[in-house]
């Protein structure tokens, strides 16, 4: 193969729930093509739900071009692969395209999810020859470690987060003409707390646990999600707009933003409650305070995923740090607790959890993201196939 042939590349996305799929899949085909100027089509099963991240698609189109990225519906049997073909999360790959990979020897990896788990290092970059296929399946797993794959992070994105903090007028900008909103000194005088959670997350007694606060509290709650306020904020009365208020609580509903309004979201918050993965680790960049709820799993999975996360992110924290994050945790993710107390010692540590979330920030952001690991991967199956 030739090195302009080796700087194409084909990434298929298959969106199952939650968007979070596709969150990480275009964050990825942005770097490769705006970063190292190569060459992607990012190949998406669901093109509507795609819409919700990348709002320039145009739904009529089966192929379009958008910052950078070749966007296209999941492929028919003309289309010819790329020599480097990603697919993400096993979502598996259409026959027809597969068996020209096998002819033409495309290089195949799957990128999978991310875990802190101990085998993650050990299965990280390992073949997979296939039985059916004359042709070499290589995992890439992320994870916080060097000897993994790394966290999905952009060249410049700690910078901008550190510009952010510094602009009060960008601060600003973003709660006006952004969320729309006009009462800044409220905003200002308020502590602030996004709310991204699935349905079984321990709401009540978050609220519980903020009502017992002697300071204003802001939750910023996605409106798409105010079909189900009823049942989340019951007995909150209707404040200004769509917001909800009750007692030192008001519940500020927000539009659905993009990826990078997200971030300065996530920045401009004192903590952040966020779920699946991409969200994560977005929580992990902006270096503010968060609780983190896993994708629910048979059997207790995600909690074995969440207990193997804080043996990691905790490993610097003090103990009685430690404790106190484990424990918020653990009660977010579990619906059937009523322990409220733990919110209210979590909201009233936020100075000690603040500082040690941006301590593990810039710790893992001297390791290489996990495109440079990647492209580095994909460098030395080349030598050893080319």
């Amino acid at each position: 193969m030739n090195k302009s042939v080796l700087q194409t590349w084909d990434v298929f996305c298959k969106i199952v729930d939650n968007h979070g799929d596709i969150g990480v899949c275009w964050r990825l085909c942005q770097q490769l093509a705006n970063e190292h100027a190569l060459k992607v089509r990012l190949f998406i099963d669901d093109m509507p739900a795609a819409a919700h991240i990348v709002p320039q698609l145009n739904l009529k189109l089966a192929q379009q071009d958008i910052a950078g990225v070749t966007v296209c519906a999941w492929p028919n049997e003309a289309i010819m692969p790329t020599a480097i073909v990603l697919e993400t999360f096993s979502c598996g790959l259409p026959l027809a395209y597969l068996e020209k990979m096998v002819a033409q020897q495309s290089h195949w990896i799957n990128l999978d999810y991310l875990s802190a788990e101990d085998w993650v290092a050990d299965f990280h970059g390992k073949p997979s020859p296939q039985a059916q296929q004359p042709i070499t399946r290589h995992f890439f797993f992320p994870g916080f470690e060097t000897d993994t794959g790394g966290l999905l992070r952009e060249r410049d994105l700690i910078t901008k987060r550190i510009a952010y903090s510094k602009d009060s007028q960008a601060q600003s900008d973003f709660w006006q003409n952004v969320l729309g909103l006009t009462d800044l000194r409220q905003i200002q005088n308020s502590l602030k707390i996004s709310l991204f959670c699935y349905p079984q997350a321990n709401v009540p007694s978050l609220l519980a646990g903020l009502h017992s606060l002697d300071q204003a509290v802001t939750l910023f709650f996605p409106a798409s999600l105010l079909h189900s306020a009823a049942d989340l904020f019951p007995d909150f009365a209707r404040g200004a707009g769509l917001s909800l208020r009750k007692h030192n609580i008001t519940v500020q509903p927000i539009p659905f933003l993009s990826q990078a309004y997200y971030d300065r979201l996530l920045w401009s918050c004192d903590c952040n409650f966020v779920r699946g993965e991409d969200s994560w680790v977005r929580a992990i960049w902006a270096g503010q305070a968060f609780v983190w709820q896993p994708y629910i799993q048979e059997e207790g999975t995600h909690l074995k995923k969440m207990q193997a996360f804080l043996d990691r992110y905790s490993k610097q924290a003090s103990p009685e740090l430690s404790t106190l994050l484990t424990a918020a945790h653990y009660a977010w993710s579990n619906a059937k607790t009523h322990d409220s107390k733990i919110f209210t010692e979590l909201m009233q540590a936020l100075h000690l959890a603040k500082e040690h979330a941006l301590a593990e920030a810039n710790r893992l952001a001297k390791q290489p993201n996990l495109l440079s690991k990647l492209l580095s991967f994909n460098e030395k199956l080349i030598e050893n196939k080319v």
